[in-house]
């Protein structure tokens, strides 16, 4: 554990050093153009950077955010406010003007790197007056203060500055699934132990190649691909759009991959949409030729060389985790959240159990409180929030450990269950309380339902909003709908057989609806805001009661 103590930017000085000439960021550029930029390059342009920040003469610890999607230039970017002393503020990509400004002004931050966006005109008009932007190599139309040129024409820093491991690293803003965005502050210390720690647990190293697709400004990809590329030594690629995301995918052919449940669920329609399911699972059943049949599928994924392949951020159905198995991929469940760098439990290869997260990473402590609370404790819990010391003491404890706000339980061995979250529990106007994540992960097994919200608080029983899969869809428009519904029927029976009266819902609603980030149904980490979906269909909620149908349309 001789890395224990190496924090990032002396991680990357030494690779920088050892092999400046290997290939470290693969950047498609459009057109099939690629960028390949080398740990040297990557080095030079980043302390060339950090010498431009330097001559801004900010004071130490300056917040600078960077919004912009993935690229190869916000990990540069990344390095560069390190290097120069400051801290950096991360924005998700897709924000509304009021929320970046919401967060630049509440961070304080000095300067704005401003990069790939979609719709950077809906967010311009967030960036305080007084705040610079500086255009990164790929960025939207409009006018910045600086270019990454300006930047690149100061002398680079000719010193290889260091870190201490108390000092700020950067503050990431959560998503939000309710409420307002809070800024959770994490030290180099933290970064260093939850990279090293995770690096030593997957035995990756300089051979082994990530996507980077997720966004960057969310911890799960900060650490998987960012703090995993340093301390591992892996050459990233980064994925250049939706519509080029398969090429982008066969291109990296990673060995490390980490998706949210979604993602996984995307890769599975997609195969069904060329090959009938039935026919798929039939072919999977044979022996030999099942898996001639399963690496050829993975391999039209570009998932045949993953190695180490994680899903996390919501529950995972154990059928869509059971059906990359007999294709020969096995996916493990991870569980963490930003305020721990998102390390915290981890599913180990071959101990996989339905329902059941796996057993805490190493240096991670674990109790369950007397309300049913994961607490967890380790060199990753973040220092607080920021500008919130009344928030930051809710949520660590005396001794310090993280509150989750997620309901839990262990085995003998340590694997935890997850059981609901401490919020999201909501009583029916019978009284009784129900948890909704158990049977929305249930539901979400079909494999005509890609989203799924249990709602009830206030009314007699519960029932479950849902939106359909893209075959499902496409079933619903090719006059199937019948089938569908003796389908959905069937799996509603199936469910409310396994709950509790009380839990047993009134019936499937399934809404016209997609829900997506663009709509402000999803965070930008794809997870469903609760409170719109109520907010958006609450008033239909009787009107959908008293028809007493298992399946419902919403028109």
């Amino acid at each position: 554990m001789a890395d224990a103590v190496r924090l990032p930017l002396e991680v990357f000085f030494d690779r920088e050093s050892r092999h400046p000439n290997k290939r470290y960021l693969i950047q498609p550029l459009g057109g099939g153009r690629i960028e390949e930029l080398t740990w040297g390059e990557v080095g030079e342009q980043a302390r060339r950077a950090a010498s431009w920040l330097r001559g801004r003469d900010l004071p130490q610890g300056s917040r600078i955010a960077i919004i912009s999607k993935n690229c190869a230039h916000w990990i540069i970017a990344d390095l560069a406010i390190w290097m120069a002393g400051h801290v950096s503020v991360p924005l998700y990509p897709n924000l509304t003007a009021e929320s970046v400004q919401q967060v630049l002004a509440h961070s304080e931050s000095a300067l704005a790197f401003i990069g790939k966006l979609d719709d950077w005109p809906a967010m311009a008009s967030g960036v305080p007056e007084g705040v610079p932007t500086i255009a990164l190599p790929i960025h939207p139309a409009g006018e910045f203060d600086f270019s990454w040129a300006d930047l690149q024409a100061a002398n680079p820093i000719q010193d290889s500055p260091r870190s201490a491991p108390d000092q700020l690293a950067t503050i990431i803003y959560t998503s939000g699934t309710t409420g307002t965005p809070k800024g959770v502050m994490h030290n180099f210390s933290n970064f260093a132990f939850a990279a090293t720690h995770g690096m030593d647990m997957f035995q990756t190293g300089e051979e082994d190649r990530l996507l980077s697709y997720l966004p960057l400004c969310h911890v799960a990809e900060r650490m998987f691909v960012e703090m995993g590329s340093l301390y591992a030594g892996q050459t990233v690629f980064f994925a250049e759009s939706l519509e080029t995301f398969l090429d982008d995918l066969r291109r990296a052919r990673p060995t490390a991959i980490f998706g949210v449940p979604r993602i996984w669920t995307k890769f599975q329609m997609g195969v069904y949409s060329k090959m009938p399911a039935k026919k798929l699972d039939r072919m999977l059943r044979l022996p030999i030729i099942g898996r001639i049949v399963g690496r050829k599928v993975l391999a039209g994924l570009g998932l045949d060389a993953v190695r180490n392949a994680l899903c996390g951020a919501a529950p995972v159905p154990g059928a869509l985790l059971d059906w990359y198995k007999r294709l020969g991929l096995e996916v493990l469940e991870v569980y963490g959240m930003t305020e721990n760098c998102g390390y915290s439990h981890l599913c180990r290869k071959g101990e996989v159990m339905p329902g059941w997260i796996g057993r805490n990473s190493p240096g991670v402590e674990v109790r369950i409180s007397e309300e049913g609370e994961v607490l967890v404790r380790s060199g990753a819990t973040m220092q607080g929030y920021y500008k919130d010391p009344a928030k930051t003491a809710e949520t660590i404890t005396a001794d310090g450990y993280l509150r989750t706000g997620d309901k839990g339980e262990q085995d003998a061995k340590g694997n935890l269950r997850l059981t609901g979250r401490i919020k999201e529990i909501f009583k029916t106007s019978k009284g009784k309380y129900v948890a909704p994540a158990p049977i929305e992960n249930r539901l979400a097994v079909h494999p005509r339902i890609e989203q799924v919200c249990v709602v009830g608080d206030g009314l007699p029983q519960p029932m479950a909003l849902c939106v359909l899969s893209e075959v499902g869809r496409q079933e619903a428009a090719n006059a199937a709908r019948s089938d569908l519904e003796i389908s959905l029927r069937s799996l509603l029976e199936e469910v409310n057989g396994d709950l509790d009266k009380h839990e047993r819902l009134q019936g499937l609603v399934l809404v016209k609806d997609v829900w997506a980030v663009d709509n402000g149904f999803l965070t930008p980490t794809l997870k469903i805001k609760r409170n719109i979906v109520e907010d958006a269909y609450g008033k239909r909620f009787p009107e959908w009661l008293e028809r007493q149908e298992a399946v419902v349309w919403h028109e």
